[in-house]
């Protein structure tokens, strides 16, 4: 057969966009995933090969740390030097100070929402522990339930306009859960599930919860007391299995002990462990 020279040209187009066509499955839609901490700095991480950090967001004042210039300068200035990012704030401090009842609560909502936006950070952890716990004898406290949600509720709109996730984290199942994100009613609040505090602590069922919340889960905390993660494979390998199922793509945030008192060498152990089961 014979090709003039607009033919040959015609015809090698046509065979390259073809080959460049990947045939069905050769790339499946594989979750991406991310491995951090919340116990390490962002240096550390580095040394550790992971993929980012978690960071407190400060203790109870009228101004949180990370909404102080000098704080966030510092931090830019290490995202810079070690080309990683922070996936997520934890206002850790509701716990003492509760979001529901503290009258300072609302504004540290708001100051964490303004330093995530101008640190590039997309999560905010919303914890719900200790004086915080919003069940008791596993039935919600239904004031401090109506009082949290709405609080939430009112932050959101700015969270959303920021583009920030308020991620809720507590100790209610998995169908209470559903009740509060459904009682809020905004797309930028979704939830912030810990494997260890629902299968170990609550002893629920954590695979079956985790199917349950799909598509409401936008972080993940690892964490197993204080042993490495491996040393549980069983209980991890169904965990995992069952956030494979429901497609999840974001953060693995290692909440983990060191029990070699070498924070950057058990973390590279507990992060590749995490990289293996997704694998």
């Amino acid at each position: 057969m014979k090709f003039t020279r607009r033919s040959f040209l015609r015809h090698s187009a046509a065979t390259l966009s073809l080959t460049a066509i990947p045939s069905p499955g050769a790339h499946a839609d594989k979750p991406k995933i991310r491995v951090g901490s919340c116990t390490l700095r962002l240096d550390q991480a580095r040394q550790a090969g992971l993929d980012g950090v978690q960071l407190w967001a400060g203790g109870a004042a009228d101004e949180l740390d990370i909404y102080k210039a000098d704080t966030r300068a510092r931090l830019k200035t290490q995202i810079r030097e070690t080309g990683l990012p922070i996936c997520s704030l934890m206002l850790g401090l509701l716990n003492s100070y509760p979001l529901a009842t503290d009258p300072r609560a609302p504004a540290w909502l708001q100051q964490s929402i303004e330093a995530a936006q101008d640190l590039g950070v997309p999560n905010i952890l919303v914890a719900f522990f200790g004086k915080g716990d919003l069940q008791a004898d596993r039935k919600i406290k239904e004031p401090e339930f109506a009082s949290a949600c709405r609080r939430i509720r009112d932050a959101a709109p700015r969270a959303h306009d920021a583009g920030v996730t308020l991620s809720i984290e507590n100790l209610l199942s998995a169908e209470q859960n559903l009740r509060m994100l459904d009682t809020i009613g905004h797309e930028a609040v979704s939830l912030y599930y810990d494997v260890y505090n629902t299968g170990k602590s609550m002893k629920y069922d954590s695979p079956a919860e985790i199917r349950l919340l799909k598509g409401r889960i936008t972080q993940i905390h690892y964490k197993n007391g204080p042993r490495y993660l491996d040393e549980d494979r069983p209980y991890f390998e169904a965990v995992t299995a069952a956030i494979r199922e429901i497609r999840y793509s974001g953060w693995i945030v290692l909440e983990t002990s060191s029990p070699s008192k070498d924070g950057v060498a058990d973390g590279k152990r507990n992060g590749d462990f995490v990289r293996s089961l997704f694998a």
